[in-house]
């Protein structure tokens, strides 16, 4: 199909973005594989696009007891990325090594996925486990909200009209510690059925995160049985409710058995 009538604006800043971001029904364009794809199917019908891929907003660092990810960031840089490659961190390169294909993974970004928040998607579960927060800017503020806070239902966000997602941060996990993600995607989307991400301390205490089985990601509150049993799990053609529950509780097992391997990596 093709998109409906808008109009086009390629941002040379951030100012310009956000100066343009504030019209209504404006959306922002990063790699275009998540709002390209629902635009052409009219399900998104923006007034105006407002191109942001040529922003300096990309980049991995650590510092002052946080990894610092920009929105702009590829699935290619994060699957490639040596200081992901820590079993503390290992969960967001091995979640982004397996997503898409070769051409999503080099122009998707991480900020327009979490900004696109479909609840099937693979790196919200794992920021979760890690307690991570999103930098939100408009042209008045910016703010940090945590990722539990971010998502709010199917497509939704905690984003205000006129604000841009530039960055994650993520607090560096204790020497020690490991993490990991397990999925079980379909076979022909590649959209995750069941997705889990865990991470593990030295003192043998977790974090875990489910995707793809509700109509947001959600961290578990309370010990993984339990917390699956009572959940909420939507069914559809593609799995029934039970057989997605079944599949989380196997995830969920996987993700943390990985991670806590990953503790002794590290040791």
């Amino acid at each position: 199909m093709i998109p409906a009538a808008l109009r086009y604006v390629r941002a040379g800043s951030v100012e310009e973005a956000l100066a343009a971001l504030v019209e209504p029904d404006a959306k922002a364009l990063a790699g275009g594989q998540s709002l390209v794809s629902v635009m052409k199917l009219r399900l998104a019908r923006p007034a105006l696009v407002v191109d942001i891929s040529r922003l300096e907003l990309a980049g991995i660092e650590t510092a002052d007891g946080e990894l610092r990810v920009g929105a702009l960031t590829t699935w290619a840089d994060l699957a490639g990325s040596a200081e992901l490659r820590r079993p503390a961190l290992a969960a967001i390169s091995e979640c982004a090594a397996g997503i898409g294909d070769l051409q999503v993974r080099n122009r998707g970004t991480i900020g327009g996925s979490l900004a696109h928040a479909d609840p099937a998607s693979d790196m919200p579960a794992v920021l979760l486990a890690l307690g991570a927060s999103v930098a939100l800017k408009s042209a008045a503020a910016e703010r940090m909200v945590e990722t539990r806070e971010f998502f709010l239902g199917p497509f939704t966000t905690a984003l205000a009209p006129g604000e841009l997602l530039t960055g994650v941060v993520v607090p560096l996990p204790a020497a020690g510690s490991g993490s990991a993600y397990a999925s079980v995607e379909h076979p022909a989307s590649g959209f995750a059925l069941a997705g889990a991400a865990a991470l593990v301390s030295p003192d043998g205490s977790s974090s875990v995160a489910v995707t793809g089985i509700g109509s947001t990601p959600f961290l578990l509150e309370a010990e993984p049985g339990e917390a699956l049993a009572a959940a909420e799990v939507f069914g559809d053609r593609f799995a029934p409710a039970g057989y997605r529950r079944h599949l989380a509780e196997v995830v969920v097992e996987r993700a943390l058995a990985s991670a806590g391997a990953r503790t002794k990596e590290d040791a």
